[in-house]
């Protein structure tokens, strides 16, 4: 039996049982024709830092069209980092860590989204982050699977349905029940698709009311929003747990990937100083210092864990960590 099954909690557990702020970390699993070799190597370093879960991010399958020998084009669907569920598991056996695997709307039918749930509860994975994903690289809108949801709430529903035992197949008698502590994702700078933020915070608020145990917020370089976030949050009803995302930036071309991918604003005393520098080393210490300031002041303020979204950068995400631990 692996070590892991005894050593399972939920990420609410470790947030009530917590004496002081937690560390956890995000990673990307290895590309198709990598082997697991690649995600120790990334781990490895970070492990002595005792996180309390590792995040597994999901992404969608892609849509891609490859030329026959006639000229003729087919469409061929490529997962480009497939195996989650297994990723997971590896993680849990290696180092006795637990682990969140993220589960997304995009790329599945809701039979395919139970199979994945209970493939994760055989597996003794009772933790979730329920995302609605991208839209495909090829769209410019979400659209779901067919047959699949269209909103992270009804993903999450269906999440808590199996917790309460009640599968798609109405008529099962005797059902067990799931027991997955559930998360879900928050925009201190709001959702790029939502029309404002009281608008956001309503889907928020759904999301926490049909199930969610906690919020894990997309990365942000400004605190202050931040801790606005977190304001709105109560006001608005939501009591569930808050856990800051934050990224180490390494290079230049953040200053405008960043605010073009992910909708979010770099803050001008950042931005200045990363204007300064004359190397990508320079941007890296820069961006490391800005981090740990970052890391201090939010712990300070009390936060429940720390999320680093490490993503190819351990040793930066290290180097902060081993100074607030």
């Amino acid at each position: 039996m692996f070590a892991f099954y005894l050593l399972q909690m939920k990420v609410i557990d470790h947030i009530n049982e917590a004496k002081d702020t937690l560390i956890s970390f995000e990673i990307l699993p290895p590309l198709k024709g990598k082997g697991i070799q690649s995600l120790y190597q990334h781990l490895d370093p970070l492990m002595e830092y005792k996180p309390a879960y590792i995040n597994v991010t999901y992404h969608r399958s892609e849509h891609v069209f490859k030329k026959n020998a006639d000229g003729t084009f087919q469409k061929v669907i490529v997962r480009k980092r497939p195996g989650t569920e297994s990723i997971c598991a590896a993680i849990m056996n290696k180092y006795s860590v637990d682990t969140v695997p993220h589960l997304i709307c995009g790329g599945f039918s809701v039979n395919e989204t139970e199979d994945a749930l209970i493939n994760l509860h055989y597996l003794g994975i009772d933790n979730v982050l329920v995302l609605r994903g991208d839209a495909a690289k090829n769209e410019t809108a979400f659209l779901p699977e067919p047959g699949g949801h269209k909103y992270a709430s009804d993903l999450l529903k269906q999440v808590a349905d199996l917790n309460a035992g009640i599968y798609l197949e109405e008529d099962l008698k005797n059902t067990s029940k799931t027991k997955f502590c559930i998360g879900v994702a928050g925009y201190p700078e709001k959702h790029f698709e939502a029309p404002n933020m009281e608008s956001d915070l309503n889907y928020l608020k759904l999301k926490v009311d049909l199930g969610a145990d906690y919020i894990v917020t997309q990365m942000f370089f400004d605190n202050e929003k931040f801790y606005a976030f977190v304001k709105a949050c109560r006001e608005a009803g939501i009591n569930v747990p808050i856990i800051p995302g934050l990224k180490p930036i390494y290079n230049f071309n953040q200053l405008t990937l960043l605010p073009k991918v992910f909708h979010i604003d770099l803050p001008l005393p950042l931005s200045k100083e990363i204007a300064k520098c004359k190397t990508e080393e320079a941007v890296e210490q820069v961006g490391t210092e800005w981090l740990l300031y970052q890391s201090r002041e939010l712990k300070k303020f009390g936060v429940p864990i720390l999320h680093y979204y490490t993503l190819g950068r351990p040793h930066i995400v290290g180097n902060v960590v081993k100074e607030i631990v």
